[in-house]
């Protein structure tokens, strides 16, 4: 007898809650549309105008059916690439050349000796300075996905947000190390890459700079592979970063300030050195809502090259 009274009350404690599961899910009072754990995105996109430094200089218009990546050499010439070739335009955003890839360039980085290398999905593949092809570099595995790519006078650094690594190569293309994998013991807390933008760039001491995306962090690396240091800030507001990977790109300026883009809220941001939040390059006003893979550019007068994928174009910034 007992046990069947057990047995009654649990059944009625179940209806008791699947009907309290019903009403949370199915019944909405009336008058009310709203989602009370939406984010109210319209706040957060609006950027009061006191905090933008900078303005539209130029705008280029490249002829190329899908935008990805944008790149500046030494001297000043500014490379676009994307579906099947590459644009190369001077100092004055005037066209200047372009080679036929044939291929669609996720990535692009210059070598001081004008050599460029490309990122195709899996692998790498390098041009001389005339456009062209020299080698393809082996995929390390089938989940590779090359998102950036970034020369020294010795190496070449490669982020692949597939394996969440980085790797570092020679000039020929042998891999010498991987870089950023997890250990607690040196300090590397990991990648967390929960999509495919995970970018890097080289310091002004030949340091390696890349994008914890995940941890909303920035770390440093030397050419042993050791973590140097690092920052991060996770915030809601303009002077941090939130959502589940941002930043997205990256840049430097000449005085080692960090140039920043994001997505889910698209901007384009400066931070110091340190970190801290300094201004503020475009708001999300210049995007179309949804706008990802905002890559960036630097050159040497510290105008910031600023690539739209959606709108097929790169804005020029200068400071106001």
């Amino acid at each position: 007898m007992k046990q069947k009274i057990i047995i009654w009350l649990s059944v009625t404690l179940l209806l008791v809650i699947v009907a309290f599961m019903v009403k949370d899910f199915f019944y909405q009072p009336k008058n009310s549309n709203d989602n009370p754990y939406e984010y109210k995105m319209d706040k957060l996109r609006h950027i009061d105008s006191s905090l933008i430094g900078y303005k539209q200089y130029n705008l280029i218009k490249p002829d190329i059916e899908q935008l990805h990546g944008i790149a500046v050499d030494k001297s000043d010439n500014i490379y676009i690439a994307g579906k099947d070739k590459v644009i190369v335009y001077n100092s004055e955003l005037k066209e200047k050349t372009s080679f036929k890839t044939g291929k669609e360039a996720k990535c692009i980085a210059i070598e001081d000796n004008g050599s460029v290398y490309l990122g195709i999905q899996d692998h790498l593949e390098a041009y001389d300075s005339n456009g062209k092809f020299l080698k393809s570099w082996n995929p390390v595995n089938e989940k590779s996905v090359i998102t950036s790519i970034a020369v020294t006078e010795k190496f070449v650094y490669v982020a692949d947000a597939g394996n969440r690594i980085v790797y570092q190569y020679d000039k020929t293309g042998n891999l010498i190390k991987e870089i950023g994998k997890k250990n607690v013991d040196k300090g590397i807390p990991g990648f967390i890459i929960p999509s495919p933008y995970f970018d890097l760039l080289i310091g002004r001491e030949d340091e390696l700079w890349v994008v914890n995306p995940g941890r909303h962090s920035l770390e440093s690396y030397n050419e042993k592979g050791d973590l140097v240091s690092s920052w991060a800030k996770t915030s809601m507001d303009v002077d941090g970063f939130c959502g589940c990977c941002n930043p997205s790109n990256i840049a430097m300026l000449s005085d080692g300030s960090f140039v920043t883009s994001e997505k889910a809220i698209e901007r384009v941001k400066i931070h110091l050195p340190s970190g801290e939040f300094k201004t503020v390059v475009a708001s999300p006003e210049n995007f179309d809502e949804g706008t990802k893979g905002i890559d960036l550019a630097v050159d040497s007068k510290d105008r910031i090259f600023v690539l739209d994928p959606v709108k097929k174009s790169v804005c020029v910034y200068i400071k106001k």
